[in-house]
């Protein structure tokens, strides 16, 4: 077999790597949990229909075909396509199954999602999305729009990261600025306006123009609006000091005030009402979240979200819902690529077990079975080699202890210290910081 070629937009960790991803999945699956978000899984496709329904997505989404499918192209039930988010299949598991559940419906999933996008530097075609939704039945209170931020500050600080910021802003508030000035298609005004970190200031501008309608006085207008930035209250004032007025700016308002007043109350710091974020997807109809790693902001967002309306319907029925995805994937890759994560060692084990001779085999390995027994990560050594060697096969893989059987009592080494004492495989426990890998920044020149 030839040297195999790398395929770009799709990482696979080192194992070191993923025993970091894996600290950090128990991290964020265990808050989702303290505020009562129960566990879901989606099926990995989706119809291509629904797939193309909502927001920008179209040159995005991988299409599902057998290798001998009618090169026609994708037809009934073989017009399926790899899901591009978790907000959309959430959206249509609903609908399926509204007279199973409880609502307001409160779920956490964690999968993987695909997108055909340019692979760089915290962008991937393949990766993994942790998020949480609330939807209910009809109405939906805006106070959940205020419990989102709060979720996500309380999980992204349980973990070795550096600190977040959230950035917030209401659709109300951009719909409802974009009437008051006379624009007649709000959307369009939206999604030139969040190209504006891509774009600058100038393009946004002609393409207000040209996708919008806008004059060159509405699109200094919508621009302003975009400039607005607050870490309290104080945008409202900033908002209606440009003059313009209408009731869904007023809705939108009061509505992005409570998100930052109740982040402010648990967590002074953690949101900043910036207007400028519109998010590209169409089905966001109030308030918008995207979050920025301090020191990683030239990345963009690692975690976004916001409230639908009209996502999860049929007929004369809604289900409205408003959620968040941390991109675990992009924010992992961005730290890893850094150097800013370590794990204490490479291996789960604690312990590796010596073998005197093969004859002994059996002996050391009812002593693994004992420590497992009681919770220690144990292996027994590979070979019968010579004790030394042993010791630096333990030494290599970064496992501390070496376990020592003997006729008259065993004995266990901590190969870092030197120390070796006597020891019961019945009653001898590490150190807590040994009995697994530690996770935590890298340290300088680690």
């Amino acid at each position: 077999m030839s040297k195999p070629t790398p395929i770009s937009g799709f990482p696979e960790w080192t194992p070191a790597q993923r025993m970091i991803e894996q600290f950090v999945l128990d991290r964020i699956r265990a808050t989702f949990e303290l505020y009562g978000f129960a566990p879901l899984e989606t099926r990995s496709v989706e119809p291509l229909d629904q797939l193309l329904r909502k927001g920008e997505t179209s040159k995005e989404v991988y299409v599902l075909r057998r290798l001998q499918a009618d090169t026609d192209g994708p037809a009934g039930d073989d017009a399926l396509g790899l899901h591009f988010d978790l907000t959309v299949p959430f959206a249509r598991y609903v609908l399926e199954n509204a007279g199973k559940l409880q609502f307001p419906f409160r779920r956490y999933q964690i999968q993987k999602v695909w997108r055909g996008e340019r692979p760089q530097e915290g962008r991937y075609r393949e990766f993994l999305q942790a998020d949480i939704d609330i939807v209910d039945r009809d109405t939906l209170p805006a106070h959940y729009e205020a419990e989102m931020p709060l979720v996500i500050g309380d999980a992204l600080r349980s973990l070795p990261i550096p600190p977040v910021r959230i950035q917030v802003n209401n659709r109300k508030i951009c719909e409802g600025f974009y009437r008051g000035v006379g624009l007649t298609d709000p959307e369009a005004a939206l999604r030139a306006v969040d190209k504006l970190d891509k774009i600058g200031p100038a393009r946004v501008a002609e393409l207000l123009a040209e996708t919008a309608g806008a004059s060159e006085a509405q699109a200094k207008a919508c621009l302003a609006l975009a400039e607005i930035s607050a870490p309290d209250a104080s945008f409202a004032d900033a908002v209606r000091a440009l003059g313009v007025t209408d009731p869904l700016l007023d809705e939108g308002i009061a509505e992005l005030t409570a998100v930052v007043e109740t982040a402010a109350a648990h967590s002074p710091g953690l949101c900043v009402a910036d207007l400028r974020i519109a998010r590209g997807l169409d089905y966001y109809t109030g308030t918008v979240y995207e979050t920025q790693m301090i020191g990683y902001e030239r990345f963009g967002s690692v975690c976004s979200g916001g409230r639908y309306d009209n996502l999860a319907s049929s007929g004369n029925v809604r289900f409205p819902g408003v959620g968040i995805s941390i991109g675990v994937t992009r924010l992992l890759g961005l730290l890893f690529g850094s150097g800013a994560l370590s794990v204490s060692r490479d291996v789960p084990t604690c312990v590796l077990v010596a073998v005197s001779a093969e004859e002994e085999r059996a002996t050391s390995n009812k002593v693994a079975e004992a420590l497992r027994s009681r919770g220690i990560p144990t292996e027994v050594s590979p070979s019968a080699a010579k004790f030394g060697k042993q010791i630096r096969h333990a030494e290599r893989r970064g496992i501390p202890y070496v376990w020592f059987p003997g006729a008259e009592g065993d004995e266990v080494k901590d190969i870092r210290s030197g120390e070796q004492v006597a020891a019961a495989a019945g009653e001898w426990t590490p150190p807590r910081a040994d009995l697994k890998p530690l996770v935590g920044p890298a340290t300088a020149g680690a």
